[in-house]
């Protein structure tokens, strides 16, 4: 009896002490917030990508490796000399903001490790800079298509890095610079663009006007054209009898001569006095 107590008591004093040993050998990590860890068990499932560890403390056993991944966004910012649709040197200054994707950082460590911007990231970033500004000429990316070049830049970049665990969140164009007499004559270019557009402008609202002050004579002179047709010599002769009719009724004296040569004329008042 005595003797299976002391191997009961000596088993679990076994146990005690190999957990004793684990614990005291044991890696305790602590996640921060923004952070993702994937562990590594080299003695059984290898690479654990199925299980992203969020922020908090984990105890690890001394055998196996934890790998803690920054997951907040964060800038890349190149500088780089580009060839133009024209094979002109341009010098870009670009930012892309980026961030890995919070369940697929397992994925992230097996293809590239941490050191995936430099492996990863910045190599696409160059490339897909190249081959969209490789379609425009300095004239573009200077004045007008800036904007396009930017979505143009965003879209392809977002696909690759999307298949690579990676979340694109934007692509910024802090700075392109052309040479200096290219600079030049294209600012010289659009000045003298807009100046044309400005006397466009003027020629066609001076004509606008000129055509606003036709309309307006040729409406006038149909309404005179309209009104003196409307006055016939019966109208004019029975305005005038009116007219003459409310003279008549003044308690000043007066001469009315009714009828004119011919008998047609209209009613005349010659004199009138109190």
């Amino acid at each position: 009896m005595n003797q299976k107590k002391f191997m009961t008591y000596g088993i679990i004093g076994f146990f005690l002490l190999v957990a004793l040993l684990m614990f005291s050998n044991a890696t305790f990590v602590t996640i921060d917030s923004g952070e993702r860890g994937v562990i590594f068990r080299p003695f059984s499932t290898g690479l654990d990508k199925a299980n992203i560890y969020p922020p908090g403390f984990h105890v690890v056993a001394p055998w196996n490796d934890m790998y803690v991944y920054e997951v907040r966004e964060r800038q890349l910012e190149e500088e780089m000399e580009v060839l133009s649709s024209n094979g002109l040197n341009i010098k870009v200054d670009i930012t892309a903001r980026i961030r890995p994707n919070f369940g697929q950082v397992g994925d992230l460590h097996e293809n590239f490790g941490r050191e995936y911007v430099d492996r990863l990231v910045r190599p696409e970033v160059r490339s897909a800079v190249r081959q969209v500004i490789g379609k425009f000429t300095p004239e573009e990316l200077y004045s007008t298509k800036r904007d396009e070049v930017e979505t143009l830049i965003s879209e392809n970049l977002s696909k690759v890095l999307a298949t690579n665990f990676i979340d694109l969140q934007a692509v910024l164009i802090r700075d392109i610079e052309l040479p200096e007499k290219v600079r030049t004559a294209i600012e010289e270019k659009l000045e003298a663009e807009q100046g044309s557009l400005k006397y466009e402008y003027i020629l066609t609202r001076e004509k606008q006007e000129a055509e606003r002050r036709l309309i307006e004579a040729q409406a006038k002179a149909d309404a005179n054209a309209i009104l003196s047709a409307s006055l016939s010599d019966k109208i004019l002769q029975d305005k005038g009898i009116e007219a003459t009719l409310e003279l008549a009724k003044s308690p000043n004296s007066k001469v009315i001569v009714v009828g004119g040569e011919g008998g047609g004329g209209l009613p005349l008042i010659l004199g009138g006095g109190n």
